[in-house]
């Protein structure tokens, strides 16, 4: 039996979004879900505690940064990734090629693998389809991703041809390495830049080989939102409909929507803690600030249509000042917030998919929210 499975529920008769679950050796997880990011085996933060009261069946855990500290091998020794950092749900872990590619000046790509220099130190380190399998094997990561190349934006069709097809085989090259297939899925990464021609390529590719679930990359990488829908619109029906699609790298409340409407079914994104971080929070209304002056003295929650722990139990003003004051706890209530306002909005989307309404559940929201004054986005 495969490690990770897919069941298909029932498609929005709106819009065609597909409502369905992933099946894992550590739970089930609804579709469409988010993914938050917990890059260095922690969502930034956050306790494991915390992420389960809010509703997360599953966190993405980042291969390049646990290579570089602390290094698989000591995650081995630990018994891998769920015990060593005390959570029991899902994980997914990406290869390292994006973080990888977004070196450019300090790596060298070969057919081979990468040759690069840590961004801690310097020292010389080289990264292939081979030994990214192999460190997430070590990890114990309910779902990998094979290592890819991640054309920048933008990129010469050419570019990106040679890129997707060096992708294609390096993606063969991980299947051949995966030692864990069992309880192990290991996912394929849909490249192609901005090109139909190519992003056809790219999954038929990929597809012949059968993985158990696959992804599109290289969107959300400075392209304008539009853009990134209309790839959406000619690539999801290249994906097998009985298996996981995961939209890599998108976590803006509008695109997440627009996603699933597209039929994907899995989004990851560091947003919702990278804005917290410099005091901005999500809300039903649009985007605040919370650390501007004029929050110096409002007493109501960060949102009041919000029920998160945050928002229950501290103000605009109280939040502002720690986050002036420099106290961690500031950042704390804000990633909360943020996090729990993204799970909240994909509940939300499976019942409005259950509900046959989730067209009109986006005008809703985009109205709301501010879209049409900001089409743009977050």
């Amino acid at each position: 039996m495969a490690a990770v499975r897919y069941e298909f529920i029932k498609a929005c008769k709106q819009t065609g979004a597909r409502l369905g679950r992933v099946h894992t050796p550590h739970g089930v997880i609804d579709t469409p879900c988010f993914m938050p990011v917990g890059t260095q085996a922690t969502v930034k933060t956050m306790s494991p505690e915390e992420l389960k009261e809010m509703g997360a069946g599953i966190i993405l855990s980042n291969t390049y940064h646990l290579f570089l500290r602390p290094g698989h091998e000591l995650i081995r020794q630990a018994g891998g990734l769920h015990k060593f950092m005390n959570w029991d749900r899902a994980i997914l872990t990406d290869s390292g090629g994006f973080q990888v590619f977004s070196l450019s000046e300090m790596r060298k790509i070969t057919e081979e693998g990468v040759h690069f220099r840590s961004h801690l130190n310097g020292d010389k380190l080289f990264l292939s389809p081979e030994v990214a399998t192999e460190i997430q094997n070590a990890l114990g990561s309910d779902i990998m991703m094979a290592f890819d190349e991640c054309p920048p934006y933008p990129a010469e069709h050419e570019y990106a041809k040679k890129s997707l097809e060096r992708t294609t085989r390096w993606a063969e090259r991980c299947l051949k390495a995966h030692a864990r297939p069992h309880d192990q899925a290991l996912f394929a990464i849909v490249q192609g830049g901005m090109y139909e021609d190519l992003r056809k390529q790219s999954a038929a590719e990929l597809t012949s080989m059968d993985f158990p679930g696959y992804a599109i990359g290289g969107l959300s990488v400075g392209e304008p939102k539009e853009l990134m829908y209309e790839v959406m619109d000619y690539t999801v029906p290249l994906l097998p409909a009985n298996k996981p699609r995961y939209l890599m790298g998108v976590g803006s409340p509008d695109a997440l929507i627009e996603g699933a409407i597209r039929g994907i079914d899995m989004f990851d994104c560091v947003l919702p803690t990278r804005i917290a971080r410099n005091g901005t929070v999500m809300t039903s209304q649009g985007r605040l600030v919370v650390r501007n002056a004029k929050h110096f003295d409002d007493f109501g929650p960060l949102d009041p249509e919000c029920s998160c722990y945050a928002c229950r139990n501290y103000s605009r003003a109280y939040i502002r000042h720690l986050i002036k004051a420099d106290e961690t706890f500031g950042l704390r209530l804000t990633t909360y917030h943020n996090l729990q306002f993204l799970l909240d909005l994909m509940a939300k989307v499976r019942q409005a998919i259950a509900e046959d309404r989730l067209a009109d559940f986006r005008d809703e929201f985009f109205d709301k929210y501010g879209m049409k004054d900001n089409p743009s986005g977050f």
